[in-house]
């Protein structure tokens, strides 16, 4: 998928965007969104989505309240069988992530931050996962423009919390 399709695709199938959000930033195969008072770093995966599932989706979140603060999210193209491990991996660099049905989230401040190091000299980010079935899948994502979208997104929730 063309760079410009996938960002273009992303910001039209944001279910917030279509409620008032505004992009701050847009490059490559990432964006940075502002809506309902927070700031995201999105990006969609690589490739077609699987038949009859929305489309795969990562990014990490800020809110201007600082509850949330580079916080990774991802949604699966596909809901992990239950008890499945669900891994991101940066570059070369493997993260256990949280899940709840389709949704994968960091554990923490502290891996939220190694993740942002990581993808700052890394290429690639895959999500991998068990299906209900048992079959693995693999969701990629390239990582050119994330460093910037989500220095883009970080920068605008902190103007916010200065208001």
């Amino acid at each position: 998928m063309r760079p410009a399709f996938a960002l273009l695709a992303l910001v039209l199938s944001a279910p917030a965007f279509a409620r008032g959000g505004s992009v701050i930033a847009a490059g490559g195969h990432w964006a940075a969104i502002l809506r309902d008072g927070q700031c995201d770093s999105e990006s969609l995966a690589l490739g077609p989505p699987v038949k009859g599932q929305p489309r795969a989706l990562a990014g990490f979140s800020f809110s201007a309240d600082r509850r949330r603060w580079g916080q990774f999210h991802a949604r699966l193209s596909r809901v992990p069988r239950p008890g499945a491990s669900v891994i991101a991996t940066i570059g070369r660099q493997p993260f256990l992530l949280v899940t709840a049905g389709p949704w994968a989230w960091s554990t923490g401040p502290a891996q939220d931050a190694a993740m942002i190091a990581a993808l700052r000299s890394a290429d690639s980010l895959r999500l991998q996962s068990r299906d209900q079935s048992g079959q693995r899948f693999t969701d990629s994502f390239a990582l050119d423009f994330a460093p910037t979208a989500i220095d883009a997104a970080a920068a605008r929730c902190s103007r916010l919390q200065q208001r």
